[in-house]
């Protein structure tokens, strides 16, 4: 092959080179666009169908997510707004919702709404407290944050009628549920929460 066609031809290679880089970076920002929509959709759909109910735990009977898992209220949240944000949010991540939350079995669902945080999303709350999760509740009944107090106040689970549950799983009385709003319940710290610093949100 002479100079001219070596010439003619390596134009028409370089095209088809980029023609193949072009069509794979299309399909990627195809991708990329389509992958979070998704996933997006799919957070929604969850969030939507969240729904509020109430289980048997060694406290008693308490509000609890659809999986079982406690739910609690915060003391230094006031007036239907939410204290916890940025550590604290990670230590009991707030119950984050895109649609009205619903009631399950022994829930009322005249206790159930919404408040918006200044993030701009919204909070599912029951009888006007903010509900939250802790981080170190893994399985289904679990009361690990029960009587905690940190980031500015304490966290309670909530009895069936919303009210807080001040009682505590002692090493002698698993099963009582105790007394609602009492005040004089013995408070014991229950998560072996970890103050430490990056390490203790797991």
């Amino acid at each position: 092959m002479n100079d001219m066609e070596r010439a003619l031809k390596a134009p028409g290679r370089r095209l088809g080179a980029l023609a193949i880089g072009l069509l794979a970076l299309t399909s990627l920002l195809a991708w990329l666009a389509l992958a979070p929509g998704a996933g997006a959709a799919g957070q929604r759909a969850g969030a939507t169908g969240f729904t509020v109910g109430i289980a048997t735990t060694p406290l008693g009977k308490i509000v609890v997510d659809a999986r079982g898992h406690s739910l609690y209220l915060f003391e230094a949240d006031h007036k239907g707004t939410s204290a916890c944000y940025g550590a604290c949010a990670k230590a009991w991540p707030p119950v984050i919702v895109s649609g009205k939350p619903k009631a399950g079995p022994g829930a009322r669902a005249a206790l159930l709404g919404v408040l918006h945080r200044r993030d701009g999303k919204q909070q599912v709350t029951y009888r006007g407290h903010p509900l939250y999760r802790f981080f170190k509740d893994t399985a289904r009944g679990q009361v690990k944050g029960q009587g905690l107090d940190f980031f500015g106040g304490e966290w309670y689970v909530l009895t069936p009628t919303g009210k807080k549950l001040e009682h505590t799983v002692g090493s002698d009385d698993s099963t009582s549920s105790g007394g609602e709003d009492s005040g004089g319940g013995t408070t014991t710290g229950g998560g072996g929460y970890d103050t430490s610093g990056g390490g203790a949100y797991g």
